[in-house]
């Protein structure tokens, strides 16, 4: 039976911070690596940007970075939890759920910096699992919170999303498993 919640943020965090992941092309990834924080140029800070704690759920929206060459680096960020919550805090769904109406749905989202998204999380074949993960969309407001002040670290993992791949393909997916960053069930709201 599985005891994990439909929607829960799992996440590699520590008191301070908690890691989020996005993928880029490598002209983003080296200076986003260089000056320990997105830069524009090459980054677009009037643009909505989505991160995601969820390493799989990353892997598949980027293919393991091999989807193509706009997602072909994968960065591990890690952020300030007060800025992760305030995140959480500011935002709106996606899409409106019920019991909410389109109308009321549209007021929310005008005033809303962050959009918040729950898709399928993804097992190691990338295949949707029963359970939700967690995307965070930043609209330009909370961008140039989450370049300016969120940002702790900025890491490459493009490697390890390669080794990972490359255990999975061969069928060693007791490897690959043990080689996953360790998410943890996050403590929020």
């Amino acid at each position: 039976m599985n005891d994990i919640p439909y929607r829960q943020i799992r996440a590699v965090y520590d008191e301070r911070t908690i890691r989020v992941y996005q993928a880029y092309n490598r002209e983003i990834a080296d200076a986003a690596l260089a000056r320990g924080t997105f830069a524009s140029p090459p980054f677009k800070m009037g643009r909505m940007t989505w991160i995601k704690p969820s390493f799989l759920w990353m892997m598949y929206r980027a293919g393991w970075g091999y989807k193509d060459e706009g997602q072909a680096r994968i960065l591990a960020i890690d952020i300030g939890r007060d800025g992760f919550a305030w995140a959480l805090a500011n935002g709106c769904p996606s899409h409106p759920e019920p019991p909410m109406d389109t109308a009321e749905w549209e007021r929310l989202k005008a005033r809303s910096p962050i959009r918040i998204q729950w898709d399928p999380e993804r097992d190691l074949h990338l295949a949707p699992l029963a359970h939700r993960s967690i995307q965070i969309g930043l609209g330009a407001d909370a961008v140039r919170l989450y370049v300016g002040e969120w940002i702790r670290a900025i890491s490459d993992v493009t490697a390890l999303a390669h080794d990972i791949h490359a255990l999975v393909a061969e069928g060693r997916l007791e490897n690959a498993r043990a080689a996953l960053p360790l998410e943890r069930p996050y403590p929020a709201d």
